[in-house]
């Protein structure tokens, strides 16, 4: 899988992409990133990616032409990749929400591009040019890299290979949709604070594995949106 990412802050990627689990999935050659400076596709001295809005409106817009000519760059990186196996995907805070079945789905693509809007937004005249607009919740950001990265961990876990045991995403939070893991517990047996004491489920302590498949079953947790 092929991550692209364009941005004008190249170096806020850095840390997240190189630690734990999305480094060791690179070290395997699962997975492969590559960020690339929009400002590399503009043609003044000064760089400038964004301009006014036309009629009038606080804050400033990214502008087409370099993001065209950008995304037009990255997808003749690797002609080899069929229209179909690559997303192009808006980060915005108007677009579908992100969960966990579009994880699933987009961890069969073989490439996906990320525009990391700034300021006001972008130029509406990119949507001719993506395959969707994604938001990560119903919340305004900064920039578009926090929600990039976000989706790339959802997606990069669910890739054949890249977690040590895959047996853990059976039973993971949001298999079934609106459901999270049980509660899970390790060692000491007895926590205590003070006079209180904060104990282990007794069932987790004797070792009848029905009785605890049945317990987990029962304690499964369904999201709920507080208003």
């Amino acid at each position: 899988m092929k991550f692209h990412l364009l941005t004008i802050f190249p170096e806020i990627f850095d840390s997240y992409l190189n630690e734990s689990i999305l480094k060791r999935a690179q070290d395997k050659k699962l997975v492969k990133f590559k960020i690339h400076n929009l400002r590399d596709w503009t043609t003044d001295k000064h760089k400038t990616v964004d301009d006014a809005p036309y009629g009038g409106s606080a804050g400033m817009l990214m502008k087409i032409e370099p993001l065209y000519k950008a995304l037009t760059a990255i997808k003749k990186m690797d002609k080899k990749i069929k229209p179909a196996k690559r997303k192009i995907l808006l980060m915005s805070a108007a677009g579908k929400t992100w969960n966990q079945a579009l994880a699933k789905k987009y961890s069969k693509l073989e490439e996906i591009i990320f525009i990391c809007g700034r300021y006001e937004g972008v130029d509406a005249r990119i949507k001719n040019f993506i395959d969707e607009e994604i938001s990560v919740g119903d919340y305004v950001l900064t920039g578009g890299e926090l929600p990039a990265l976000t989706i790339i961990d959802s997606i990069t876990r669910l890739i054949p290979g890249v977690l040590g045991n895959q047996e853990s995403l059976i039973e993971e939070s949001h298999t079934e949709a609106g459901l999270t893991e049980y509660p899970q517990y390790t060692r000491p047996e007895v926590f205590k604070v003070g006079r209180k004491k904060y104990t282990v489920p007794k069932v987790l302590l004797e070792g009848n594995h029905q009785k605890i498949k049945e317990w987990r079953e029962k304690n499964l947790q369904r999201k709920t949106t507080k208003k």
